[in-house]
């Protein structure tokens, strides 16, 4: 495994990965560095398929306060062209948790601003605390929420981003749960115990299933039904049905017992 110098990626027994975003001391701003490590960190979770999913975290009072204002200051003595292999750089982040193939939840805590919109975007669900705060503060400083935008408008919707990047209001974790970009929130106090709750709740669902709901939910998208759709669905739940894991999981429904991914 890579020795990561920005982030940590960890393994548990049971399966579960949590992938840290660690630079406590800038509040887990991200710079070149960190964003090629993030791009290490994903090919080495796609290189383990017996993973169940994803935790995404940021060590610190903080989830991320987005880029990294030195290495934007450097960037912006940059060309064009090396602003653009910048760019290309942290969009290819973005589209590359948006589609690992495992399920993933980011937990959110204190600020996340710009870019760090676009990594909980990505994930699959994402929570947090009630105190955490957000902003999509690119044009506060004279930029724009590129890369991020696509992702963003699929977790929040377009009226809402258009909104939100265009005053680059902060709001809070309350509000974040409203527009959809955090499906619970949670004190303080209580964001670790609901991160237990949401990883034991995760560990009941078959880990192929999961894998294979993300897919099939990609490919849906936003369930514009069409013949070719309609074969899609059709093949994708007789593979399941016919799979070890499928076999495993009606068979131990109709034994009235637990099925062998949950006998941890």
């Amino acid at each position: 495994m890579p020795d990561f110098k920005t982030l940590q990626l960890e393994f548990s027994p049971n399966d579960v990965a949590t992938l840290w975003l660690n630079r406590p001391e800038k509040k887990n701003a991200f710079n070149a560095e960190m964003i090629r490590e993030l791009l290490l960190a994903f090919d080495e979770i796609e290189a383990r398929p017996g993973l169940r999913f994803l935790l995404l975290r940021g060590r610190g009072k903080h989830f991320s306060a987005g880029a990294d204002l030195a290495w934007m200051q450097e960037s912006a003595k940059l060309d064009y062209n090396a602003n653009l292999n910048d760019s290309r750089e942290l969009a290819q982040v973005m589209a590359s948790l948006f589609q690992l193939k495992l399920p993933t939840l980011a937990i959110v805590q204190g600020a996340a601003f710009g870019g760090a919109l676009g990594l909980i975007s990505c994930c699959d669900m994402a929570i947090g605390a009630e105190d955490s705060l957000f902003s999509l503060s690119e044009v506060r400083i004279g930029i724009l929420p590129a890369v991020i935008s696509p992702y963003v408008v699929k977790a929040i919707g377009e009226r809402a981003t258009r909104r939100y990047a265009l005053t680059a209001e902060r709001f809070d974790g309350k509000q974040a749960q409203h527009l959809g970009l955090l499906a619970a929130t949670y004190s303080a106090q209580e964001l670790d115990q609901a991160v237990n709750d949401w990883t034991t709740n995760l560990l009941q669902n078959g880990p192929a299933a999961m894998r294979a709901t993300k897919a099939l939910l990609q490919e849906v998208k936003h369930g514009e039904l069409s013949p070719a759709l309609r074969r899609y669905t059709e093949a994708a739940i007789a593979r399941v049905r016919v799979s070890p894991e499928g076999q495993e999981g009606l068979t131990a429904f109709l034994d009235k017992r637990k099925p062998s991914w949950q006998e941890y």
